[in-house]
């Protein structure tokens, strides 16, 4: 049985509820936290964590009184005791301390740490029964099959974040699961959804980096650029909804507002609407399974339309190679990640260009399965042994990959 909880009765009022923040200075945590100060009465912090920025994350710490306040980056450990000196609050640094953030006390626990870094601390919520708020794709894509089976084992109850599946959990409310034909993904189609491929090939980070409707990190805007974001939304949903891949599609939809459809057996399809703003689902998740007072209101009187296309495989054949991944299975999506991640960067460096990202995946998923290191992980050790193997193996063909672009 899948841990995303159905949707059955309605709490009547939301009852006070202790939080903490993996990744509080991220995007995701930023919306995370402005939600929580327009909420203040309902809720309290109990820990939270950021990469290496110490001294945002101190000044969270005590705005909100957190117990715990932890840097994944032990070279910041120093800066963040000091600025906590006589606060009570304490401190910590490293991958130990990101779990002893996680395994606190918190009835409820965002998981907005970015990249395959964040699967130990959010599997650590989880199996200790939380209500584990998924904004990282990394944990479903890497280890979906173990992190849902030992979710469901503790008892924990996943939420989805990302604006998409949430949008799908809301709308799987208007009918029993049986009767779903298909879930139905949209994605804006990024800043080049009407460029050329030759054009395409020669974005620049720059252009990679202006999306249309969405602000976000980093890295999360160049994987909707490349529409790699949603092939990873698709291992999501396949693991979120226990959706076969052939029931999972994806359609563009540049203004942003459907944000995702269920289609049932009758021909009913069930869409949730929205802003273009992550606070709307994370509000969502904060409140379930009552509702609490977001940000931004949708105008619908404002839309001049709403369209829908199918994605070009051609120009964004991320989308493509994800799909393959999902099919082939086991430990092909944990690599297919890794190498993403690793040409993400690449490009963000400048050390390849833009169609270069689809192309090393591709390169490192084909010699990932010629030597025969695709095997399902079976633990969280093996899942994140491959995720190193396969960022190592895409480092190889990373200047083979660059010089056929030259």
């Amino acid at each position: 049985m899948s841990a995303v909880p159905l949707v059955g009765a309605r709490a009547s009022r939301l009852q006070e509820r202790t939080v903490s923040v993996l990744g509080a200075t991220g995007s995701i945590g930023s919306s995370t936290v402005d939600l929580l100060r327009r909420n203040r009465a309902h809720y309290r912090v109990e820990a939270v964590t950021a990469g290496r920025n110490a001294a945002a994350l101190a000044a969270l710490a005590k705005e909100f009184g957190a117990r715990f306040a932890a840097v994944a980056d032990e070279s910041a450990y120093g800066a963040l005791k000091d600025a906590l000196a006589g606060t009570g609050i304490a401190a910590g640094a490293g991958k130990a301390a990101l779990v002893e953030a996680a395994q606190r006390p918190a009835d409820w626990v965002m998981a907005a740490i970015t990249g395959a870094a964040s699967l130990e601390p959010t599997l650590a919520a989880a199996e200790r029964g939380a209500v584990v708020a998924l904004a990282n794709k990394e944990c479903l894509v890497c280890a979906g099959p173990l992190f849902m089976k030992r979710a469901a084992a503790a008892g924990a109850t996943v939420l989805p974040v990302d604006s998409e599946h949430n949008a799908v959990f809301q709308s799987l409310g208007a009918g029993e699961r049986g009767c779903v034909r298909r879930i139905i993904l949209t994605a804006s189609g990024g800043p080049f959804r009407s460029w050329s491929l030759d054009a395409i090939r020669k974005a620049t980070v720059e252009q990679a980096l202006k999306h249309p409707n969405w602000s976000m990190g980093a890295k999360i805007t160049i994987d909707s650029a490349s529409m790699m974001n949603k092939g990873l939304e698709i291992i999501e949903a396949h693991h979120l909804f226990e959706a076969p891949p052939d029931e999972i599609d994806v359609l563009v939809h540049p203004q942003s507002i459907v944000h995702g459809m269920v289609e049932f057996k009758d021909g009913s399809v069930v869409a949730q609407l929205g802003p273009p703003d992550m606070r709307v689902p994370i509000a969502h998740c904060l409140a379930w399974p009552t509702r609490i007072e977001g940000a931004n209101r949708l105008r619908l009187d404002q839309l001049a339309n709403l369209t829908f296309e199918e994605p070009d495989e051609t120009r964004f054949p991320a989308l493509r190679l994800a799909k393959a991944a999902l099919r082939t299975g086991a430990g092909a999506p944990t690599v297919l990640n890794a190498a993403n991640e690793v040409a993400v960067a690449a490009f963000l460096e400048r050390r390849v260009g833009f169609t270069d990202i689809a192309a090393l995946v591709e390169a490192t998923l084909d010699a990932a399965s010629a030597r025969g290191i695709l095997a399902d992980p079976a633990d969280v050790a093996a899942a994140l042994a491959l995720d190193r193997t396969a960022r190592s193996l895409a480092r190889e063909l990373l200047p083979e990959i660059a010089a056929k672009a030259i």
